[in-house]
């Protein structure tokens, strides 16, 4: 596992697959604020109600300057069945063999139930305009995030 970002990083670059069906990297948000993060599974319960509260956020985290993506090590047909369903509009990119997540630092050792295990770790980071790390949670829960994310953020409902 990398090591976890802080503010001031830089944000390790990415190109990958989107949902639907072309390529989307962090330098198309240059300019921009975006929120990236990190989650286990598409149509999980957890993941499902996190991407949702992205998605009834997502008109005030963008008329604050802030784009959303959501990175999962799901194969690019569950993301585009996902985002179908729960009628996501911002990209869902499939991370198949965890290298971003790894250069996030959202890939390491998780515990459940007794076991250990490697993993994807729920994870959100903010990467500025300039492509640097404006906040790094890591472990966050999936219900309630995206409301902590807009109070951390200073974003008004």
């Amino acid at each position: 596992m990398s090591e976890r970002l802080v503010p001031g990083d830089t944000a390790p670059a990415f190109s990958l697959p989107n949902a639907d069906g072309g390529t989307t990297a962090l330098e198309d948000f240059a300019g921009h604020d975006v929120v990236v993060y990190f989650y286990p599974a598409a149509s999980t319960p957890g993941c499902t109600k996190q991407a949702c509260d992205f998605r009834d956020s997502l008109a005030s985290l963008r008329s604050a300057g802030y784009q959303v993506v959501g990175i999962s090590p799901d194969p690019v047909a569950k993301l585009a069945k996902f985002a179908a369903k729960e009628e996501l509009t911002f990209p869902l990119l499939s991370d198949d063999d965890h290298a971003v997540a790894d250069a996030y630092a959202a890939w390491g050792e998780k515990k459940n139930y007794g076991k250990t295990y490697q993993g994807l770790i729920r994870s959100t980071i903010v990467v500025d305009r300039d492509g640097k790390v404006a906040a790094a949670q890591y472990n966050v829960r999936a219900t309630g995030h995206v409301a902590k994310l807009r109070r951390d953020l200073k974003i008004d409902q």
